[in-house]
């Protein structure tokens, strides 16, 4: 499966803002967006006209750069999202958080979405009782996720549950850190999701 392999601060740096790709790296002093705030690359302190197009695919990349998914798969998303009734930004956007990995990362059980991924793809959680390892599988309403016991033990889990607490955890999740578990009780409504990104721009730009 292709996947981005480049610099994640490079992303940040592009979409002049920290999505926070690389875990407590984004929340420390070495973090480069803090020394270097501007897009990379040659010309990135200069300035660029903003068009009402780039604005609308600045928006778009960085949603793909902040839940880690290629710009095929997110096109599908969108399509599946103008298909569901509702605001189609606004159902994007669940789409998105209600994937595996990301429920992992909000839950406290990973440092970061990328993390997260790679620990459900080497088949440490569980949903249901039933063994996943498909970072894009969909969670929905009262989904219980657990951690294998046998992965119990491993250092991402330990640190896991040292840190527990420490980072917010949304409403519609709960996790319970004793027993490595979370319970999904909703899927997310916009006002709860907290990823700084326009979804309407998003929208227009599909809609073209």
């Amino acid at each position: 499966m292709a996947r981005y392999t480049g610099a994640d601060c490079k992303r940040c740096r592009r979409e002049k803002m920290k999505l926070f790709l690389k875990g407590s790296k984004c929340d420390g002093p070495k973090c480069p967006f803090e020394s270097r705030p501007f897009p990379p690359g040659q010309h990135g302190r200069g300035r660029t006209k903003e068009t009402e197009y780039l604005l609308q695919h600045r928006e778009k990349q960085k949603a793909r750069r902040v839940y880690g998914v290629l710009e095929k798969q997110f096109r599908g998303y969108y399509e599946e999202a103008v298909t569901k009734p509702g605001k189609t930004g606004e159902v994007l956007l669940q789409i998105l958080e209600s994937r595996l990995d990301n429920v992992v990362y909000r839950a406290g059980l990973a440092q970061s979405r990328d993390m997260a991924r790679q620990l459900v793809k080497h088949g440490h959680f569980l949903v249901n009782g039933v063994k996943v390892d498909i970072p894009s599988y969909r969670v929905k309403e009262h989904d219980i996720v657990t951690t294998r016991e046998k992965s119990k033990e491993m250092t991402p889990f330990v640190v896991a549950q040292a840190q527990a607490g420490q980072r917010p955890v949304p409403a519609w999740l709960e996790p319970i850190p004793s027993e490595m578990k979370v319970l999904v009780h909703s899927l997310p409504a916009r006002a709860v999701i907290d990823t700084q990104v326009q979804e309407q721009l998003i929208v227009e730009l599909y809609s073209k």
